[in-house]
């Protein structure tokens, strides 16, 4: 009955508890050493293939020289991969997620209150991951490999709506702390507001979150395209022919040029190591 004390040497029972997340993973069975040795071999081709990226200068390969760097049979990479394009799809969700993780930490590291300065890092490190992994760049942001097709709706597509969401996030960042203003050109091409009209989900749009007026996803597609322009001649060589110290001051006043533009406030660009 309810308010009955306990007898002497009798617990109280106590309600059943459910298990918590740490239980759970507890709980869950380790791989076992088959698991184990798959997941290595399968990161180990996937290693080998961008080691061929790099030293070939392409994001185009092929099963038979992953295979023969390897020690293994071509047909027994299909034990792991159904074909060049799953192989290929895996590679290009790695990149958008690595790009995405570098540009989300640069940004973290300058406080929320300073938009402006949190767009200089985010711009920063997408160039500096760009000139520092131009094989992968390319692989996701560069020329289509020849014959590769990306599953529609699939994992390269949300990847990369992750990895574009880190820009857009400066834009509300900007607007909650009220230092955002009107971009330069406030009069949006009327194919912006009936995309965005159409697909005011944005579920078929390349960079997720709530929706946005048709002015700012046109100043936010200013910024992408001048960062990634930049970040696109630099990784390819295009700028070698200027000195190091003037392609950052290049950079800095584009950055800064592309931000006020935006309506963003101005930023403050670190230097490149």
């Amino acid at each position: 009955m309810a308010g009955e004390t306990p007898q002497p040497g009798r617990e109280p029972e106590r309600p059943p508890t459910r298990p918590t997340e740490q239980s759970e993973r507890l709980a869950e069975k380790p791989p076992s050493r088959r698991e184990r040795a798959r997941a290595a071999t399968i990161e180990e081709i996937k290693q080998t293939a961008l080691g061929l990226m790099r030293e070939q200068g392409t994001t185009d390969f092929r099963f038979s020289d992953i295979a023969r760097l390897m020690g293994m049979t071509a047909p027994a990479l299909y034990r792991y991969f159904a074909d060049r394009d799953e192989l290929l799809t895996e590679l290009i969700v790695d990149a958008y997620n690595d790009l995405g993780e570098a540009v989300a930490e640069a940004r973290d590291r300058i406080p929320v209150d300073d938009p402006g300065g949190r767009f200089g890092a985010v711009a920063q490190s997408y160039r500096r991951w760009a000139r520092e992994e131009p094989q992968r760049f390319a692989l996701i942001l560069g020329m289509p490999v020849p014959g590769y097709h990306a599953p529609e709706e699939g994992p390269t597509t949300e990847a990369a709506r992750r990895a574009m969401a880190q820009l857009k996030s400066l834009f509300f960042e900007a607007a909650q702390a009220g230092v955002l203003g009107p971009p330069m050109l406030a009069d949006a091409d009327g194919s912006i507001a009936r995309m965005l009209a159409e697909h005011h989900d944005e579920k078929e749009l390349p960079i997720d979150g709530p929706p946005v007026a048709p002015e700012t996803f046109q100043a936010m597609l200013h910024c992408w395209a001048s960062l990634h322009g930049f970040a696109c001649l630099e990784s390819y060589g295009h700028l070698d022919w200027l000195p190091g110290e003037l392609r950052d001051a290049i950079f800095d006043s584009s950055m800064r040029l592309v931000a006020k533009v935006a309506g963003l406030p101005e930023p403050g660009i670190a230097p490149a190591p």
